[in-house]
């Protein structure tokens, strides 16, 4: 569906069949959504609570709740998700603490890949006419996030964004519009300053696994 067309009614489908075929849907309209919000929360809560008990528990907890997970996937609690099976984790990924991913737009995050502290993935859009959001119209947008991306601490990555292989966002940057591969992207709105060369991309993922080895992720 077209982001210009305007929501209408449309009671032949669950608000949750709407909202993962990208078209306008209400979330406040039923309990369907709330309760899978709730509960993908409480799990949320209680990985924090057990990660310093038990560590294997909490990542079996954490893994047990995306999409899909690959080897290797490492997380630092707290972590704030509102639909785990919309999130998608390559292998050999680390995701420092205080992530959010927000909405139920679906959110793939390559192989290899370090997400900063307090890093932010915003899915939903509302509508822009006020009497439609007061309605409670929204929609969400897919994010994606390449192969050996680096994404700085509070970093921001809005709606529909895409982020190509290899890419380093700086720390604090807002991502609006798609970062092509082997590049170094910061600011508000994020822009890029310059191309990576292969020698750089390469002691990057260097770095990734040095990374890794000292905050107690086994590198990959």
């Amino acid at each position: 569906m077209s982001q210009t067309n305007r929501p209408t009614p449309d009671p032949g489908r669950s608000e949750f069949d709407k909202m993962v075929a990208g078209d306008w849907y209400r979330y406040r309209s039923g309990p369907e959504l709330a309760e899978l919000t709730i509960g993908t929360q409480r799990t949320c809560r209680q990985i924090t609570a057990l990660f310093d008990e038990d560590r294997d528990a909490a990542q079996e907890l954490f893994t047990g709740m995306l999409g899909t997970a690959g080897e290797g996937v490492e997380f630092r609690p707290p972590l704030y998700l509102d639909y785990g099976s919309r999130l998608h984790v390559g292998s050999g990924t680390f995701i420092n603490a205080d992530f959010l991913a927000l909405g139920g737009g679906e959110i793939t995050i390559g192989k290899n890949v370090l997400v900063g502290p307090s890093a932010r993935l915003y899915t939903p859009i509302h509508a822009l006419d006020v009497g439609e959001r007061r309605a409670g119209y929204e929609r969400v947008l897919p994010i994606r996030i390449g192969d050996d991306v680096w994404l700085g601490g509070n970093v921001v990555v809005c709606p529909g964004v895409t982020i190509g292989d290899g890419s380093v966002i700086g720390a604090g940057s807002v991502v609006t519009r798609d970062v092509p591969p082997g590049v170094i992207a910061v600011g508000n709105p994020a822009r890029v300053i310059r191309t990576l060369a292969e020698a750089e991309q390469a002691d990057q993922a260097e770095r990734v696994g040095q990374y890794r080895s000292e905050s107690g992720a086994p590198a990959r």
